[in-house]
């Protein structure tokens, strides 16, 4: 017995040497990026696996079109990384290769399709989740995830802590015996306080006046609490915005509750509640394959589609019929994000107009809908509507 908690002990000590460094490192890097200083802004386009490089593709061609006169100037250049597919990690037994590690970092923003991660039986090592691994690496601290169905009275903007919490050593739990699995939560006060304060500035910057933290503090009560404590500490340098909490378990029930759900407007939260209320979130505008997402940090941001890379669909033939609009919506959140705000309203409003208002043409995932490449025209062609 001694001998698996002595091993057990040892793995946990290398773990807080880690999270204590990256705590430093984050202390150390205290200034966003500013787009409009920069003489060049490279865009990556990382097409993933699965349906990931079909897609990706029609986003990165719209994007094209939106930016022809800056790609022509040299202001906005596109860097197609490959490599990132589950052969390739598999291969390198690695989330992120090296080499295409390297490629990222050379980026300032990066579009990036959905990427496998393994399970247990699949065919394939152990490795982290690629997305979980970039957010790390590049430290995109901030997940960002607007949720809108106007004729619901629904206007929401979720802001997930995305580097701590349930997920930062997802792939470092320890089987300590036959009889004993443990798996750990990290929250750390820069972690916690930079999350609360972005979306306290988000609503003072959007004219938002509601935050709301969701935790499960009462139960998880030095984790969740911490960051719960950490949230209520930024509220009070915002004494114009309402602050409140509320359990996950709760929140879950409040966003189907039609009476209660169009009081939030901004919401923070830890890893894991993140993750799961978001998905909720989708389905009031179409689903996850209809929402963007947008992975902030103050060197880096990475926008993504939310949904999975369907290698099912790949193994069928039917990849080139997968929907695009998630990575479309995640487009329009990089044009906003590195300063082409006009240009991301225009193609927001497309979009719109192609998914809830004319709906010409339909993506059914099969031959009976439209191409990703067919969306993808249609989509461009209402851009000056």
């Amino acid at each position: 017995m001694n001998k698996y908690i002595e091993e057990a002990k040892e793995k946990f000590g290398k773990m807080l040497e880690e999270q204590l460094e990256r705590v430093d490192r984050i202390n150390a890097d205290k200034e966003f990026v500013d787009y409009g200083k920069l003489d060049q802004i490279v865009i990556g386009v990382v097409g993933g696996d699965g349906i990931g490089p079909a897609i990706t593709k029609e986003a990165q061609r719209i994007l094209e079109f939106l930016l022809e006169d800056e790609k022509k100037s040299g202001k906005v250049v596109f860097n197609v990384i490959d490599g990132c597919t589950i052969e390739n990690r598999a291969a390198a037994n690695k989330a992120i290769p090296d080499d295409v590690l390297a490629e990222l970092k050379k980026c300032h923003v990066i579009l990036k399709g959905p990427t496998t991660t393994p399970r247990a039986g699949d065919p394939w090592p152990n490795i982290e989740s690629a997305n979980v691994a970039m957010r790390k690496e590049l430290d995109l601290f901030a997940n960002v995830r607007p949720v809108k169905v106007p004729e619901e009275g629904i206007d929401w903007t979720f802001y997930r802590e995305n580097t701590e919490g349930g997920y930062a050593v997802g792939s470092k739990g320890q089987h300590v015996n036959d009889d004993l699995a443990i798996d750990f939560v990290v929250t750390t006060t820069e972690g916690s306080e930079r999350i609360a304060r972005a979306a306290f500035e988000h609503a003072k910057k959007t004219g938002k006046t509601r935050v709301t933290a969701v935790t499960k503090a009462n139960v998880v009560k030095t984790t969740d609490g911490k960051f719960l404590d950490i949230c209520k500490k930024v509220a009070k340098e915002y004494p114009e915005i309402e602050f409140d909490d509320w359990y996950i378990d709760i929140m879950t029930a409040k966003l189907v509750d039609k009476k209660r759900r169009t009081q939030f407007q901004v919401l923070v939260l830890p890893n894991l509640y993140g993750d799961i209320l978001t998905d909720e979130a989708a389905e009031f505008q179409g689903g996850v394959g209809t929402a963007g997402s947008a992975n902030i940090g103050k060197r880096y941001a990475m926008f993504e589609a939310i949904h999975g890379s369907a290698p099912r669909m790949v193994q069928e033939g039917r990849d080139k019929y997968a929907d695009p609009c998630s990575i479309i919506r995640a487009a329009v959140m990089l044009l906003e994000h590195i300063g082409y705000a006009d240009k991301a309203k225009k193609l927001e409003r497309a979009l719109d107009i192609c998914m809830y208002e004319e709906k010409k043409l339909v993506i059914t995932g099969r031959a009976d809908g439209a191409t990703s490449a067919e969306f993808a025209d249609y989509v461009m062609s209402k851009l000056n509507d």
